[in-house]
C-alpha cells in the first residue's frame, strides 16, 4: 500500500491550526496538483487534481469522506477515485508540544485497484511521499503566514 508522511514543527498555537485544517476550504487548494473542489456536506467534498505518474499525466475527480473530527488535535479522512480504482485514507494531526510550538503530520495511503494496480502502486509509492511533504510544508507556509498576520 503506497503511502507517506511528514511532519514540521511549528511555533504556531494547536487552536490555529485546528481552525485552519478543520476548514477544507482552506486547505484543499493547498493540494499538489490542484485543480478545484466542492464541499457537498461537512463531512464529504469532490476534487479535481491533476495527478502525475511519470510520463501520464491526467485529472483525477476524488471524493474525499472525513471520518473523524478530533478537535483540536485530529482530521482522519478517506479517499476514493470516481473516475478510476483507487481509494486510501490519511489524516492531519496537530501535537501540541511546549509553549506554542506544535507538530504536524501529514499521512496518506492510496492504493490503485484493478487490472493496473500492480504496475501504478509501485510507481505511487515515491509520489505518495513527496506530494504528502509538499502539501504538509505548504499548510506549514499558510499556518506561519497566518500567525504572522494576527500577530
Amino acid at each position: 500500500m503506497p503511502s507517506g508522511n511528514h511532519t514540521v514543527e511549528l511555533n504556531v498555537p494547536i487552536e490555529t491550526i485546528w481552525r485552519f485544517v478543520s476548514d477544507i476550504n482552506e486547505w484543499a487548494p493547498l493540494v499538489p496538483g490542484y485543480v478545484n473542489h466542492q464541499v457537498t456536506s461537512e463531512t464529504q467534498s469532490t476534487w479535481q487534481i491533476k495527478g502525475d505518474l511519470g510520463k501520464l499525466q491526467k485529472k483525477v475527480n476524488i471524493q474525499i469522506n472525513i471520518t473523524e473530527w478530533q478537535a483540536p488535535s485530529k482530521v482522519t479522512f478517506q479517499l476514493k477515485g470516481l473516475d478510476d480504482k483507487f481509494d486510501g485514507n490519511g489524516y492531519f494531526e496537530a501535537k501540541k508540544l511546549e509553549g506554542h510550538k506544535t507538530n504536524v503530520t501529514g499521512y496518506i495511503n492510496v492504493t490503485s485497484r484493478g487490472m493496473l494496480g500492480p504496475m501504478i502502486n509501485p510507481v505511487l509509492k515515491n509520489i505518495i511521499a513527496k506530494k504528502i511533504a509538499e502539501l504538509t510544508n505548504s499548510i506549514a507556509d499558510n499556518l506561519l503566514q497566518v500567525q504572522a498576520v494576527s500577530k
